[in-house]
């Protein structure tokens, strides 16, 4: 399953709702939603209230990935707003692997993720027990960064140890992803594309129309 993962980090907030449909009407499946704590990582982004009320309006997937510290502390209000899956980051848990069990148990898939630092394996152990692995191939907390190259090989190894094992886990990537980059990423494993200002700037009917083609293009190639 591909999917691309617009990003409301970089949506017009003025226009959201309207941005919503927009996406709905162009066939996105899954919408990324950044929540940020301005401690985890520097930004401050939005949390239940803006969520809950984009759920009303909206059947689509919600991808929720939470860059705070002690992320357990949320899952529960997090999945009463909407959440269809929750993802926190390896580096902010306390207990990961209790924290994964309580995604689990609060019913939604389950998204681990990691730092363009963290290597690999810090993560490998808990694979059986996710439906997904975020690698962030930029500097979590700022919109607009430029792919980090070095990151290619952590996709790849993520996707092999996947393979590996035999299991149903998705990558996702989150950084940078663009006309230039979209290749790479899908050619080393990855099959789920967050996307922010490559869709959200300028025409965004246009854009995601440009963009689902694009991945269309290069999965037709790759398969």
């Amino acid at each position: 399953m591909y999917q691309l993962c617009p990003s409301i980090l970089s949506a017009d907030f003025n226009r959201l709702g309207e941005q919503i449909k927009i996406l709905e009407k162009e066939g996105i499946e899954w919408l990324h939603i950044d929540v940020m704590d301005g401690d985890f990582v520097p930004s401050i982004s939005f949390g239940m209230p803006v969520i809950k009320s984009i759920r009303k309006e909206s059947k689509m997937f919600f991808d929720v990935h939470l860059m705070v510290t002690e992320p357990e502390r949320y899952i529960r209000d997090f999945v009463e707003c909407g959440a269809d899956s929750i993802t926190v980051h390896a580096e902010a848990c306390e207990d990961l692997e209790r924290t994964i069990e309580q995604i689990r148990e609060a019913g939604v898939k389950v998204g681990i993720s990691i730092k363009p630092a963290t290597p690999v394996n810090d993560i490998s152990h808990m694979l059986q027990d996710v439906d997904m692995v975020l690698i962030m191939t930029v500097q979590p907390g700022f919109g607009g960064q430029k792919y980090m190259d070095e990151c290619t090989e952590k996709i790849k190894e993520v996707r092999e140890l996947i393979e590996a094992e035999n299991l149903d886990v998705d990558v996702q990537v989150d950084g940078g992803i663009n006309d230039e980059t979209m290749e790479t990423v899908l050619t080393a494993g990855a099959n789920l594309l967050v996307a922010g200002s490559y869709v959200f700037k300028g025409n965004l009917e246009k854009n995601v129309k440009h963009a689902k083609e694009q991945m269309d293009e290069i999965i037709r190639k790759i398969d």
